[in-house]
């Protein structure tokens, strides 16, 4: 798993898969594949749904 990821409630991330940098896993996924850094999935299985910009994160 790489630096600032965040998995949501619930997700369920099968073994060896490996999760980038910067990425978002949605509540009550199921990651069976690998996830790109950046990228957003979410949904069983999980698919990408966008990508994640971590300067555009700031509040």
């Amino acid at each position: 798993m790489g630096n600032n990821v965040f998995i949501g409630v619930n997700s369920v991330v099968l073994p060896n898969v490996t999760i980038c940098d910067n990425s978002i896993v949605g509540a009550g996924s199921v990651v069976t594949k690998d996830i790109s850094p950046g990228i957003v999935v979410a949904g069983n299985p999980a698919i990408p749904t966008g990508t994640s910009n971590s300067k555009s994160n700031i509040y």
